[in-house]
């Protein structure tokens, strides 16, 4: 089967290149002929949020990722549409995470399966419908896109409720997200340590990813000034850079004088960087306000990481409540509630050892099933 995964890739950097890059590989490693055309522009600099689109490391060997989309620019939309076209593939692989690259990905996808044979069925795995951060343009843009596609693939029920907001006449399948296994292999505690420079007499907590109002680092700050915490051994890494102004959260960690146990590393995280940090934690927490699944816990399962996420979207989907951790509400009480009785209780162990059961749940060969029977089902049009 000749697939095309249209998205973010190299020499873009983070989740949704590592998610795009694995996936080539899952097709691939099973006999499929894959490629992955990417962006010549994804964001227009002065609209980008971070420091960088770019990745420094060297391009993958083993994919081939060509450049072509530009987000921004019609003409190249249609140029790339006939492109995509003429290469005839049975799958258009589209990963929509915003209705910002709705006319683009719309655009193409139209252009593309409207060939001769009606061979090509486009096909989209959804991060999200509807954005954690909304606009007024949102719900005509997803209109648009949704419209020019023969079947999806969730993350989330959330998001297949959201979906069906926008059409119900496609088959849709349910997968969880798969682990991020590509950030290597896990190392002892001790190795971690050593290598994040930390000290191995305190436990850590982990807050991983981008920074923005969304994902509640506020209310994970105002959780770990709890006094139950503050007199254990407990320090907070947060690596991830600011996509809004740090102020609000600094002012917080200065209002509890949490400065010596609070660890900011406000940049973006290197994939070798990546085993480190979670290998150091003892629980990785998620105080998301809004979400609808999230890669983190992915990265969590496969480094075999209990996890705290709030009750909102997908993530209670993913993480069994008082098994692999712990599923509450987003607010700073129950979120210091749940971090205390970890450490209490002492449930690390337990934990830990459901986490290396549960992660058997998310590989990527379920997905790669659940793109080929949407498109068995997809029908001729």
């Amino acid at each position: 089967m000749r697939i095309i995964i249209l998205g973010t890739a190299h020499p873009f950097r983070g989740g949704l290149a590592s998610y795009n890059e694995r996936l080539a590989r899952q097709f691939i490693s099973e006999g499929h002929d894959a490629d992955i055309f990417t962006f010549t522009l994804q964001y227009p600099g002065f609209l980008f949020p971070g420091k960088s689109q770019f990745t420094d490391a060297p391009a993958p060997k083993d994919i081939r990722i060509t450049r072509v989309l530009n987000s921004v620019n019609p003409f190249n939309w249609i140029r790339t549409g006939f492109r995509i076209r003429k290469e005839n593939p049975d799958i258009l692989l589209i990963k929509y995470w915003h209705p910002s690259m709705s006319p683009s990905f719309g655009t193409v996808a139209r252009i593309a399966r409207n060939n001769k044979n009606g061979r090509t069925k486009v096909i989209c795995i959804f991060d999200n419908v509807i954005p954690h951060e909304k606009s007024f343009f949102d719900k005509l843009l997803t209109r648009y896109f949704t419209r020019s596609i023969d079947g999806a693939v969730v993350m989330s029920r959330s998001v297949g409720e959201d979906l069906k907001s926008f059409r119900v006449n496609i088959p849709v399948a349910f997968n969880p997200h798969p682990l991020y296994d590509n950030y290597g292999d896990k190392v002892s505690r001790e190795e971690a340590l050593a290598k994040l420079n930390l000290d191995t007499e305190f436990s850590y907590l982990l807050f991983f990813g981008f920074i923005r109002a969304y994902k509640g680092l506020d209310l994970l700050l105002e959780a770990f000034a709890d006094k139950r915490l503050r007199n254990r051994k407990l320090k907070l890494i947060v690596a991830g850079e600011f996509y809004d102004s740090d102020m609000p959260y600094l002012d917080i960690i200065r209002n509890n004088n949490l400065e010596d146990e609070v660890l900011i590393l406000d940049r973006f995280i290197r994939e070798d960087e990546v085993a480190s940090l979670f290998c150091a934690a003892d629980l990785v927490v998620q105080p998301y306000r809004s979400a609808t699944q999230s890669g983190v816990t992915q990265i969590a399962y496969h480094f075999e990481k209990p996890m705290l996420v709030t009750d909102v979207g997908g993530l209670g989907e993913i993480v069994p409540d008082g098994k692999c951790g712990y599923v509450v509400k987003p607010e700073p009480i129950a979120i210091s509630d749940a971090i205390n009785d970890y450490f209490s209780n002492k449930r690390q162990e337990e934990f830990t050892k459901n986490v290396r059961e549960e992660k058997t749940r998310f590989t990527w060969d379920k997905l790669t099933k659940a793109i080929t029977d949407i498109y068995n089902k997809a029908g001729n049009k």
